[in-house]
């Protein structure tokens, strides 16, 4: 960029903006990635403007507008329209509002979705978009199995518009995320162990499964088209979906979807599933269906009394705290917790097995109703299931850093298991 001399104030700010240019942000910087990674998974426009502002010092510098462009908006058709369209209109008017300077490229694509795109164009309540979830791997956690050689874990994932909208189970929930990064956290707990998930919405958890390597990942949901949009995710992130519940399928790719209404499901064929591990993220939400969930639960964590006649299951938690003091998480120490879902087998004669391990489950949930959670825990009791509040003892890394919408402090963790005979 060129100036005359005398030119004045305006061609010397102009020129400052040609030298700040030369110099680009780099893309592995943790607020580049943060700034990246929320627009990918279509966080609120005031979250993304907060991560601009941290990559530029604490105001929103051509040099940060540049690299928006070039890393988020250079390739417009693989966003939401009208999403972009509200993050240009306040990113613009924020560098305004501060006096700054507007990169031309930003101004021409607001005006091409002005003209383009009307501000209903996404009131339908089937409409669908793709969020890519990203989970961030701290320095440190490189000794983690489910750590990719990148550090990054992006999972695309096709949902709903609106979660208060259309159909809730095709939305991303903070229960499925919370359990998404419990699993790639303590890959350990989940690894060659058959999982099964109820309601799995999105199927998040399952991918996070898949990825640690369950011997067996199972999903499930009551509603067709969450159950259709569930399988189509899978797929999308080069998954293979089986129906057959009873299929031997030695495929590690290989991920089985099952249509599950609580209410309606028989026993032998849950028995069927006969899971190590199951899951379940914000289902504790609707006293009506509480009854059908424990009846669910207890089912699949009974199931150690099915199938060895002459023993009973003594089913105690061993797990420790596990967040050092200096507020890290010792994640060597993972196979010990969980050993302490291992169920000791009581014969009748007095003898001991540890040769096999009883099912425990691990159900995450925002408590929006202390009524209903108080409901479930009666429930469970009379159920004969002992619930373990592991909200404090087994945290997972903060995967989701660059989610301001998603909070890991609002979710508890609760860890089921049969209760002691």
């Amino acid at each position: 960029m060129f100036c005359f001399v005398g030119c004045g104030d305006g061609c010397r700010s102009r020129l400052a903006v040609g030298m700040a240019m030369e110099q680009e942000l780099d893309p592995s910087l943790p607020c580049c990635q943060h700034l990246v990674s929320a627009i990918l998974a279509m966080e609120p426009s005031e979250c993304l403007l907060s991560h601009a502002r941290a990559c530029g010092g604490g105001s929103i510098t051509e040099q940060v507008q540049k690299f928006i462009w070039d890393h988020c908006l250079s390739t417009p058709d693989d966003f939401h329209a009208p999403y972009l369209k509200n993050f240009l209109k306040k990113l613009i008017t924020q560098v305004e509002f501060e006096h700054g300077y507007v990169l031309d490229q930003l101004y021409e694509l607001y005006a091409q979705y002005m003209t383009s795109f009307k501000d209903d164009s996404s009131g339908k309540k089937d409409a669908r978009i793709c969020k890519r979830i990203s989970f961030l791997f701290p320095d440190g956690c490189s000794e983690l199995q489910s750590c990719p050689h990148s550090r990054v874990l992006v999972f695309p994932l096709q949902c709903s518009l609106n979660m208060l909208e259309g159909d809730t189970g095709c939305s991303i929930w903070p229960s499925s995320l919370f359990l998404s990064e419990l699993i790639l956290s303590y890959p350990e707990l989940f690894s060659d162990k058959s999982c099964f998930e109820i309601g799995s919405g999105v199927g998040l958890v399952g991918l996070c499964l898949a990825h640690v390597k369950a011997s067996k990942v199972i999903l499930s949901d009551g509603d067709l088209s969450t159950l259709a949009n569930m399988k189509f995710n899978l797929e999308l992130n080069h998954l293979n979906v089986e129906t057959d519940i009873l299929q031997r399928n030695e495929d590690p790719s290989m991920v089985k979807c099952l249509y599950l209404p609580w209410e309606s499901a028989s026993e032998s064929q849950l028995q069927d599933i006969m899971p190590d591990v199951v899951l379940g993220a914000d289902v504790i939400y609707d006293p009506v269906c509480l009854p059908h969930l424990v009846r669910v639960l207890a089912i699949l964590l009974n199931q150690m009394n099915k199938g060895f006649g002459r023993q009973r299951a003594s089913c105690k938690d061993l797990s420790p705290n596990v967040k050092n003091e200096n507020g890290e998480h010792n994640h060597n120490n993972a196979k010990d917790r969980s050993d302490g879902s291992r169920c000791t087998a009581i014969y009748n004669d007095g003898s001991c097995s540890r040769s096999k391990e009883a099912p425990v489950a691990y159900i995450a949930c925002v408590i929006r109703n202390i009524e209903t959670f108080n409901y479930f825990h009666s429930l469970g009791k009379q159920a004969n299931l002992a619930i373990m509040d592991l909200t404090d003892l087994l945290k997972p890394v903060n995967l989701l850093r660059y989610m301001q919408s998603f909070n890991q402090a609002n979710v508890k963790l609760l860890r089921i298991s049969c209760s002691d005979i």
